[in-house]
């Protein structure tokens, strides 16, 4: 891929092998988007926690002061009055069996994030083999199991990221465009990384944050500093 002046200069500038506080990561990162549509900035978080056990697990969500820059489609499992609270609170997709039926049988999968209220979980038991890999699958833990289902679609429309560990213990999350600009940029990763760290498991053991880096979507990745990260 060819690359622009601004970007190649802007390589020049930077340490590959140096850890930044995170203004100066994000500053860097900002400098080497240069691709003609606004980049997403996401941070990868390695944490010292091994993922395969039950009492090291690290999953949650946080809601991002300035959101993500990417409109949610929210998909809704509930009935009766729970139904039409979550149609009047926004979701793009309400329903029940029939969105089972659709999913299974015609492959939909035009939604980003699946709410449902407890009493619908042994009907959507029936797509965790389709959504638990695809990291869709409702959990208490990140909120989308809950009869608020109000809330719930508010605070996923309005920024709410969901934040688990993958199979190398490493944490993904989209923190925003590139189009927020360094001070936005700074105050969704503070809050990205303050969940992250509350949410430490008592079983882990030495160094939590073992490294940080951020990039945006063509750009190569800025590292962190672990022990700066809540500057």
């Amino acid at each position: 891929m060819k690359r622009g002046k601004k970007y190649l200069a802007a390589v020049k500038e930077y340490d590959k092998a140096a850890q930044y506080a995170p203004a100066e990561a994000i500053e860097n990162v900002l400098k080497m988007a240069s691709a003609k549509f606004d980049e997403t900035v996401e941070v990868h978080v390695r944490l010292g926690v091994d993922g395969r056990h039950a009492d090291q697990q690290v999953r949650g969500a946080v809601v991002l002061p300035h959101g993500t820059g990417k409109t949610v489609r929210v998909l809704v499992f509930a009935k009766g009055d729970k139904a039409k609270e979550a149609e009047e609170a926004g979701a793009d997709f309400v329903g029940a069996e029939d969105l089972v039926s659709k999913i299974q049988g015609e492959g939909w999968f035009d939604f980003d994030v699946v709410v449902a209220t407890p009493d619908m979980m042994g009907v959507v038991g029936r797509l965790g083999r389709v959504l638990g890999p695809k990291g869709l699958m409702p959990n208490p833990k990140s909120g989308t199991v809950t009869m608020d289902v109000t809330r719930a679609i508010s605070e996923i429309k309005a920024g709410k990221v969901e934040y688990r560990l993958d199979k190398t213990n490493i944490i993904h999350v989209p923190v925003g465009k590139v189009s927020f600009g360094k001070d936005k940029l700074v105050d969704n990763f503070r809050t990205l990384i303050g969940a992250i760290i509350k949410a430490k498991p008592s079983a882990a053991k030495g160094q939590y944050l073992r490294s940080i880096s951020m990039s945006s979507t063509m750009g190569p990745g800025v590292k962190i500093n672990p022990l700066r990260a809540e500057e």
